[in-house]
């Protein structure tokens, strides 16, 4: 069975809406490039003012070797006069030319800095939701190599702008030379301007089609290499080099599609301006055999028409390269025009100061939430917590757990009801300030590549050496840190792998003391420590929890015990509350949950 034909309107105005789409979004994006470069307004009218100078030297070249020619030769005149004349404007050209390329290299530079550092703090400001759906690879490509587009396109820009008030002055003195010789010599000019404009409409989407491409290949390489332990584990390098080939090919296929558009072009930059040389070679010597025209004014003809030949192919680079720039651009500002789901109020409330074990209180009210509208995790979920009091959330996989944590961090906003902290509503604190009073370990330890002490002092870069250690000691990570090579100092490579699991996490709980939270979250901070040797980091975390309200997510019981009280999830609420073994003899449900992770323990998991 076939659909139905599609109705020729509806696709026309369906292809009038992209295009319409496309239109809007690069205009967005030369907004946005706009907005920057007013930043550095004052330097770019500095490289305006070289430019026009440098195109009067220029352009006094070919006079002054027309002049040379008739008075000095023709007419026994003060040649070497002439010729000192000429050095001169050529030196000067050559001076303002270097001054021109300096001030453009140094603001598209400035002009990428801008961006790339906009960028960033724009990523690190989005919400967690946007980057679950978001691939790193992509935004890495935004962040540079579409970068680098823009910052190709803004090094033409006051280049350009000469070439351009070169292009003009030589038009004028040509019409005044000689109009008729002028409009034989500018008559492929119009031709040129069809081509760069049919140009621009077919090279721009190719050229999307190219970085959006790239951008894919970075995501195939940035996955397999931040998951080179699973790749080798599967032994599955095959499918992930035939992932990369299928990208290779397509950038090769969309980029020789980009190159063919560019060399049906280009050659009619360098011809047109050539068959205009041809025609003032004719014409002008006829008139100059005549004795209507001098041999120096011919001279300087052909030395202007010389001198549009670079300018138009500029022209025609800056085509190309504004193509490109436009398509970053839409790139890139598609990242920064997205707004944070998740944000600081305008008018933040700050939490009251600490009085002893009178801060960190934290309740839940009537929290419901789902990650999307089909399925709720949370549904009405209630629980307070006392200054200082330890709590354990057990439950089954997908019983919210680790969601509660995320809504504690707001990293997500709840859908109703609400989450306190010292009586203050989340959605009322500055980010900033809630999450510097909410410390996590989170199940997946990550570790920067930079060394063990300054992994556990990245959120206090400057503590004291002994906060540091003292942190350490707290987490029951100090000796096995002090056998690492250089100690302290030693470089534990991308994400900690250099280390243990368990050795990864103590770090990551030392990390949390440093910051001196007065609400700690352990969420399965032990999960990666092998069940016999667990025992090692318990007391140290019975010490970090003392007089510290913590929520720890556990399923050991070991762990579980730890807490004051324990609160079991289920179906995103609150099941059960009480002691370990008050919950074994009165619930059923605690009793299942418990035994299907001692299950999973069962399983070697060859942690630390």
């Amino acid at each position: 069975m076939t659909g139905a034909p599609l109705d020729p309107d509806a696709a026309a105005a369906a292809k009038g809406e992209a295009e319409e789409q496309a239109r809007i979004q690069r205009s967005l994006g030369w907004h946005l490039l706009w907005r920057t470069l007013q930043e550095q307004k004052r330097a770019l009218i500095w490289g305006v003012a070289i430019g026009i100078t440098w195109t009067a030297a220029k352009v006094a070249v070919p006079q002054l070797t027309k002049s040379a020619i008739d008075q000095g030769i023709e007419r026994n005149g003060p040649l070497l006069a002439w010729s000192v004349f000429i050095g001169v404007a050529g030196l000067a050209t050559g001076l303002l030319t270097a001054g021109r390329r300096y001030l453009a290299f140094r603001e598209s530079r400035w002009t990428e800095t801008l961006l790339r550092e906009r960028i960033f703090a724009h990523i690190q400001r989005l919400h967690v939701a946007y980057h679950d759906k978001s691939q790193t690879g992509q935004l890495m490509s935004r962040a540079s190599s579409d970068l680098q587009q823009v910052q190709q396109f803004v090094v033409m820009i006051p280049i350009t702008l000469s070439n351009l008030g070169q292009l003009f002055a030589v038009t004028l003195i040509l019409a005044l030379t000689d109009w008729r010789l002028a409009v034989v010599a500018l008559a492929p000019l119009p031709f040129i301007n069809v081509a760069s404009r049919r140009f621009s409409s077919r090279i721009h989407p190719a050229v999307l089609e190219v970085q959006n491409e790239q951008a894919q290949l970075a995501s195939v390489v940035e996955e397999s290499v931040s998951g080179v332990r699973v790749v080798k584990g599967l032994g599955t390098e095959n499918v992930q080099f035939e992932k990369l080939r299928q990208e290779a090919d397509d950038i090769r296929r969309v980029s020789l599609r980009a190159a063919s558009i560019r060399s049906r072009f280009l050659p009619a930059i360098d011809l047109l301006p050539s068959l205009g040389l041809i025609a003032v070679l004719g014409y002008g010597g006829h008139r100059v055999i005549n004795g209507d025209m001098s041999i120096g004014d011919l001279v300087a003809f052909n030395v202007y028409l010389t001198m549009l030949v670079w300018p138009l192919r500029n022209i025609g680079m800056m085509v190309a390269l504004g193509q490109r720039a436009a398509a970053a651009l839409v790139r890139v500002h598609e990242v920064l025009s997205t707004q944070p789901a998740v944000r600081s109020p305008e008018k933040p409330r700050s939490l009251p100061a600490r009085a002893g074990e009178a801060a960190g209180a934290v309740q839940f009210e009537s929290v419901h939430f789902g990650y999307d509208s089909e399925r709720e995790i949370l549904r009405g979920f209630d629980l307070a917590i006392a200054p200082g009091e330890s709590v354990a959330l057990v439950g089954a996989t997908g019983a919210g757990k680790s969601t509660i944590v995320r809504l504690l961090l707001r990293f997500y906003d709840v859908t109703s009801g609400r989450i306190m902290i010292d009586g203050v509503d989340l959605r009322r604190l500055d980010l900033g300030e809630l999450r510097r009073n909410v410390g996590v370990v989170f199940e997946d330890t990550f570790l920067f590549n930079d060394s063990v002490r300054n992994n556990i002092a990245f959120a206090k870069p400057d503590a004291d050496q002994s906060v540091v250690e003292h942190a350490a000691r707290l987490a029951g990570a100090h000796d096995f840190i002090t056998q690492l090579p250089d100690g302290y100092n030693t470089q534990i490579g991308e994400r900690g792998y250099s280390l243990s699991g368990g050795q990864r996490q103590r770090v990551a709980i030392a990390r949390a003391i440093v910051a001196d939270p007065r609400v700690l979250v352990l969420d399965d901070a032990t999960s990666a420590v092998d069940p016999s040797k667990e025992h090692e980091i318990r007391d140290a975390m019975r010490t970090v929890m003392a007089g510290r309200t913590t929520i720890v997510i556990a399923h050991r019981p070991g762990t579980i015990a730890l807490a004051d009280r324990i609160v079991l999830l289920d179906e995103g609420v609150v099941a059960a509350v009480g002691q370990h073994r008050d919950l074994v003899e009165s619930s059923e449900r605690y009793r299942e949950v418990l035994a299907a992770w001692a299950v999973r323990d069962a399983v070697p998991a060859g942690g630390d």
